[in-house]
């Protein structure tokens, strides 16, 4: 639940550039407490409010394209660790094989059922199943596959001083984020050189002025932008 001692982060991340957030979240220990209570409340009790969605979902996938109903991929999480990540499958089988590891608009490899669910992003809903292990939180810088957190600098890597978010405040500002891709020769660059640099300026600056509360209110705020996009 809290912080590792400094000493026991990894090695890339005892850097000049990570420590003055390090101890912004160390003077947080009782909201990092309070967060990860909430993380395991709140995915139990949004368990029992949506079990019937995610059979729904799991049907309406396996009807519409052959493959398995929940999309696994590996993502980096808090100390650098690796993770496989849980979310309801919108592409076609072997999508990573056949493109970049970001989608842009009018992807081919989204699927018909897809398109619907990345649109009220209920291929989120399945990440309550990380959150409940504890490999991701509801709220904290969206989890990146590896070759994206190798090009982050020594700052960003101060992310992953948290557990990663299913929200944040990045996620709701970029949410067109598919738009901004379309057209791009080379996607994979075009996301790490002109939209990730971006999304982690607001990812650290919400993380050197953490608060329980802000986490919160940015939920309320990510409702309030899937209910409009809607």
């Amino acid at each position: 639940m809290g912080l590792l001692s400094w000493a026991d982060l990894p090695k890339d991340m005892r850097v000049d550039e990570v420590r003055p957030y390090y101890d912004e979240l160390a003077g947080h220990r009782m909201g990092l407490f309070a967060k990860r209570i909430f993380d395991i409340c709140g995915s139990l009790f949004l368990f029992a409010l949506t079990w019937w969605l995610f059979i729904i979902l799991a049907v309406a996938i396996k009807f519409d394209s052959p493959g398995p109903v929940f999309f696994r991929q590996e993502r980096v999480g808090r100390y650098g660790k690796t993770f496989r990540i849980f979310k309801f499958r919108t592409m076609c089988v072997d999508a990573e094989k056949k493109g970049a590891q970001v989608t842009s608009a009018g992807d081919s490899r989204i699927t018909r059922v897809g398109s619907v669910i990345r649109k009220c992003r209920l291929d989120e809903v399945a990440q309550l199943i990380d959150i409940l292990r504890g490999t991701m939180s509801f709220v904290g810088t969206r989890p990146e596959v590896p070759r994206y957190v190798a090009a982050y600098t020594a700052e960003m890597r101060a992310t992953l001083l948290l557990a990663p978010g299913v929200t944040s405040r990045a996620s709701i500002e970029f949410k067109g984020e598919d738009a901004l891709l379309e057209g791009a020769e080379d996607v994979d660059s075009a996301y790490i050189n002109l939209v990730l640099p971006k999304k982690m300026e607001l990812n650290l600056r919400d993380l050197s002025h953490f608060s329980f509360w802000g986490e919160i209110a940015t939920m309320f705020a990510t409702v309030v932008a899937v209910a409009r996009r809607g």
